[in-house]
């Protein structure tokens, strides 16, 4: 008798795989080998972006800060340092959400610093 593989699971695990890659460029898309490599290190750029993408956010946060600072003649050392002396906890993207969105909010903040 001649021994059972077990092709119907292997053949789902591979369809699974090739949908996974399907938009990959040549090889990648259709070689079982190939799509299988390009599929992990996808997933380690995948893993290592997402936690450089949190870094990304906290520039650009404290860029748009500092942009709106400068206008009214603070750096933005001397904002968040004037923030904690004072005693007010609002983090990074909500100072940056006020400084683009509500001006007048955040012009308050300013002047609040600066008594």
């Amino acid at each position: 008798m001649p021994r059972a593989k077990n092709r119907v699971a292997s053949r789902a695990k591979r369809k699974k795989l090739l949908k996974m890659t399907a938009g990959y460029y040549g090889k990648r898309a259709n070689c079982i080998s190939i799509a299988k490599d390009s599929f992990l290190r996808s997933g380690v750029y995948a893993y290592a972006h997402r936690k450089q993408n949190k870094r990304n956010f906290r520039s650009l946060w404290i860029m748009r800060i500092n942009a709106a600072t400068r206008q009214y003649g603070v750096s933005y050392g001397k904002f968040i340092s004037g923030l904690k002396a004072k005693g007010i906890e609002l983090d990074r993207k909500a100072l940056a959400h006020l400084a683009l969105h509500e001006p007048d909010a955040f012009k308050k903040l300013i002047d609040t610093i600066a008594a």
